[in-house]
């Protein structure tokens, strides 16, 4: 059995893992070190170890409770001040920052460091105190120009108002401002109904409630929730959408909690913001069904409810806000879903509004854990449709089944139960041959969005295929024709890209594509119906032939970009779709040729790759892609905030910029059309699949272009996390490879880019791959650590007790792989003379090190001699001991030859600086023949 781990025992782990810089598993250490200890003053070290990993995980509220149960124990502790201090600072509580220092001054007097930060600390409050007066004398003359009645220069007061909003984005303004009364002046700027004031007065209040959740409380019950609701619904656009990010700002503020409040404030008091939370809710989904909202108001409204109601993340366990937006407010979302432009007493929409519907649905049916809620939330839905099919006449038929394509574009399995039920698929079917337009319309889409999701869909396929070619022959509507021809679309792409399924007739795909295309470029038609000529193309590019004529025209290329940088959002999922299967960037497996010969062999179904598929048309596709501008099109569907650019979405997108990126001579073009900044965004947020796609087209950009002109300013930095998730385990070789290649890259850029791949705990990960079985990611990750190398905190990992850093790039050094040797014996160059102490060590790792420096000195390869070279000269700099073991050896002799050779110049300096070190040390006389 074995014996219990002791607190002591925990310690040294930490202190080990700490050193390692793995400071989440020290913290772990301390941790549990400290549920196993009952001495106060073991306590108190464990306390003030724990601290410091806090301020290096950048938790500086629990670093600060640390030190201070550490300074409880024992006021003269240095170190656990000195840390307390660091917290303190970061937390802005300067005053008790410098208190602790001048603390730290008075027990070590001669200590450089704490009277260093003593003195920077005190600059910093000289600025703080500077700032603070200048705002104080700002905020007043804002609001004095802003109060003035007699005041008639309406430009003064516009400026005035502006620049309240970039005073509100700094702390001390925003808190300024808020004490100065600011919340009720702000509140006067709203009621003047001027849009220009009204929109300074939100954007000041973003500043006053970022972050901040007893201000935004405050702002909440000054303003009140019905106030900010109406200013959401107004008709100026821009005004309602600073109003939806203010409302956003306010959710965050009020979900997350204290993130910049100063601690000491509200100890007293305990903040529920459950109650306003629902409150702005409740008002959200009222301004739903309300007649006089705008339709813009009302698309905003969708889209905060997207944003803030649905968890996050599916390990957060409390979806009761959900659960209370189903209850009380599905109706009224249906409402909206159940539209039908034009009919009487009609909700004012957007083109947009239908898509926000179906994504808000779709979010919250996903949200929800067990049948039980699944259950209800088809009952409401059911209930809702039958109250318009039963008893309503036309309207509330068209009603009904509008609400079912609603619920087919969301949740396709609530969508799917009330297709079923009684009466609503007979009247979608005799609705299609209404001499009514707009009825007709309603009643092709639904089927149109039945065709792929509904369980019927057989059903369909035998009734519906007759109906959609009766539509698309005989119709005179084009806005009803290019409907049809999406649902034949559909049914012709059931084969996807086997070629041996085709569904229509020999040509027939082509026929549809052709038209597709010409109501694509044909500008006369509106763009909300041009919009389904992409979705037609969606299904048809499944078939190469139609892959290579769209790529041929240049116009029908153009058309689709344009309507990409449209207001019509809803169309970004379809010309995504599209340019992956012209790219063919879809999942596609090589299947195994012994299961081939079995399939064959028991005469199954083998599918077939269409001949224009081959990689050399998909790459001139690729080209012609590009020519057309492409990434610019794609870079500004990025761009857009709006529901229709769900995960799925940016998943394919991120899909079609990695086809774009694969040949090393496309980048350049794609990082100057906006590209390289599209992958950050897309690398960070979406599914895992699409994250890892994109930051994979971030590591080829990386590794073949210049980083710092591809990703310019802070953008550089922002491209470190999304590489170093290649790093993880389940990702392929490949993506390891490249994740490797192009940290090397930025790690030898600057010290703070190297900080920013410590930070995200690279390191370790780093390692990993030095001791994997491929050869080129085991490179790789030596040739990343060669650069890492010149960070201190780097420098350090490789004497740390008990690891074998030092050991391996030793042994490295020796090997026959010579690139690997390369990189390996420049780790040790650099690290030899960037930090001393490794010298001493290298004798110490291996019996087999002198040998492999003799190898490296006596290579055929100039670099690796030169490289050996500088690691035996900081040696014999290091220490007289470690001069004399090389001396003593056969390098004595090597290093004479290499000392002479004129055709090595480089070498031969390293070599004569470690005689001449040898020299100093009296170990061999001096060589008269030698400068």
């Amino acid at each position: 059995m074995e014996e219990p781990v002791t607190a002591e025992q925990l310690r040294a782990r930490g202190n080990a893992l700490f050193q390692a810089g793995d400071h989440g598993a020290a913290l772990a250490a301390y941790t549990e070190a400290l549920s196993l200890s009952d001495a106060a003053s073991e306590r108190a070290v464990l306390h003030r170890n724990r601290a410091a990993c806090y301020l290096k995980l950048e938790d500086y509220t629990k670093a600060e409770a640390d030190a201070t149960k550490a300074i409880e124990a024992d006021g003269r502790d240095v170190k656990a001040l000195f840390r307390r201090s660091q917290a303190l600072q970061q937390l802005g509580r300067l005053d008790q920052a410098v208190s602790d220092l001048q603390r730290c001054v008075s027990l070590e007097p001669r200590n450089k460091a704490f009277q260093e930060a003593l003195r920077a600390l005190g600059s910093s409050m000289h600025e703080k105190m500077k700032t603070m007066s200048c705002t104080d004398s700002k905020v007043e003359q804002m609001f004095r120009i802003l109060l003035d009645l007699d005041e008639k220069d309406e430009d003064k007061k516009q400026k005035a108002a502006q620049n309240l909003i970039v005073l509100a984005r700094e702390e001390a303004g925003a808190e300024k401002i808020f004490q100065s009364d600011g919340v009720r002046l702000l509140m006067q700027l709203l009621d003047t109904a001027k849009a220009d004031l009204m929109l300074a007065a939100l954007r000041t209040l973003v500043g006053l409630c970022s972050g901040h959740r007893s201000r935004t409380m405050a702002v909440l019950a000054e303003l009140g929730a019905p106030r900010l609701s109406a200013v959401l619904g107004v008709e100026h656009e821009q005004v309602s959408l600073a109003a939806c990010n203010l409302l956003h700002v306010m959710f965050d503020s009020l979900k997350e909690g204290l993130q910049k409040d100063f601690r000491g404030k509200e100890d007293a008091v305990v903040l529920d913001s459950s109650r306003d939370l629902k409150q702005l809710i409740k008002h959200l989904l009222e301004l739903l069904v309300l007649e006089g909202a705008s339709a813009h108001g009302r698309d905003n409204a969708l889209n905060l409810l997207i944003k803030v109601v649905p968890r996050k993340s599916p390990k957060e366990t409390n979806n009761s806000l959900s659960l209370w937006v189903i209850d009380q407010g599905l109706k009224k979302i249906l409402e909206v879903g159940s539209t039908v432009c034009g009919s009487l007493g009609s909700l004012p929409v957007t083109e947009n509004s239908r898509m926000s519907t179906s994504v808000l649905l779709s979010k919250l049916y996903e949200d929800l854990k067990c049948d039980a809620e699944r259950e209800n939330f088809h009952h409401l839905c059911e209930d809702y449709v039958r109250s318009w099919f039963e008893g309503h006449e036309l309207l509330g038929k068209l009603r009904a089944i509008q609400t079912v394509s609603c619920l087919l574009q969301g949740p396709s399995e609530a969508g799917n139960r009330v297709l079923e039920l009684e009466g609503i698929m007979d009247s979608v079917l005799s609705l299609c041959a209404s001499v009514c337009e707009a009825h007709q319309l309603v009643a092709v889409e639904a089927l149109i969005h039945a065709v792929d999701k509904a369980k019927r869909a057989s059903f369909i396929t035998a009734n519906g295929v007759n109906l959609l070619k009766e539509i698309y022959k005989h119709s005179e509507r084009d806005s009803i024709r290019i409907r049809a021809l999406v649902g034949l679309c559909k049914l012709g792409s059931a084969g996807g890209t086997d070629f041996s399924m085709k569904q229509f007739a020999e040509g027939s795909t082509m026929k549809l594509a052709k038209q597709c295309r010409k109501w694509l470029c044909n500008e006369a038609i509106d763009a909300g119906t041009r919009r389904w000529a992409v979705e037609g193309l969606a299904y048809l590019t499944f078939d190469a032939d139609v892959k290579e004529e769209f790529v041929e025209d240049k116009a029908a290329m153009q058309a689709m970009f344009q309507l990409a940088k449209s207001e019509d959002r809803s169309v970004l999922y379809a010309i995504a779709s599209t340019l992956v299967n012209c790219t063919n960037s879809y999942d596609h497996e090589e299947p195994d040729p012994q299961m081939l010969e079995l399939a064959k062999y028991a005469k199954q179904h083998i599918p077939e790759q269409h001949p224009k598929d081959k990689p050399a048309f998909v790459k001139r596709r690729v080209r012609k892609l590009l020519m057309a501008g492409v990434v610019s099109a794609l870079a500004c569907m990025v761009k857009s905030e709006n529901p229709a650019l769900t995960n799925s979405c940016r998943e394919l997108i991120s899909r079609v910029l990695l086809a774009l990126v694969e040949e090393a001579e496309d980048r350049g073009s794609v990082v100057a059309q906006g590209g390289g900044k599209a992958l950050i965004p897309l690398s960070l947020e979406g599914t895992e699949v699409g994250q890892t796609k994109a930051a994979q087209a971030l590591a080829k950009i990386t590794i073949t272009s210049n980083p710092e002109m591809a990703f310019p300013g802070e953008r550089i930095y922002e491209v470190v996390r999304p590489l170093v998730s290649l790093l993880h385990l389940q990702r392929t070789g490949l993506q390891n490879f490249e994740g490797l290649m192009a940290l090397t890259n930025l790690a030898g850029i600057s010290e703070r880019l190297r900080q920013k791949i410590l930070k995200e705990r690279a390191v370790p990960m780093i390692e990993g791959y030095m001791f994997e079985e491929h050869e080129l990611i085991r490179l790789a990750a030596t040739e990343c650590m060669c650069n890492m190398a010149m960070s201190k905190e780097v420098q350090e990992l490789f004497l740390a007790e008990g690891s074998d850093r030092l050991k391996l790039m030793v042994l490295y050094s020796g090997e026959e792989d010579e690139k690997l040797r390369r990189a390996a014996s420049g780790t040790l160059a650099m690290l030899t003379a960037l930090h001393p102490p490794i010298c001493k060590r290298i004798p110490q790792v291996t019996v087999h090190w002198l040998e492999i420096l003799q190898a490296l000195l006596l290579s055929p390869s100039v670099e690796l001699q030169h490289r050996g070279a500088v690691v035996v000269m900081n040696m014999m700099a290091a220490a007289r001991e470690v001069a004399e073991q090389l001396i003593a050896s056969e390098m004595l002799e090597i290093l004479s030859v290499l000392a002479k050779d004129k055709d090595k110049p480089r070498v031969a300096q390293a070599a004569q600086e470690s005689l001449a070190h040898a020299v100093a040390y009296g170990l061999i006389k001096p060589n008269p023949g030698h400068a």
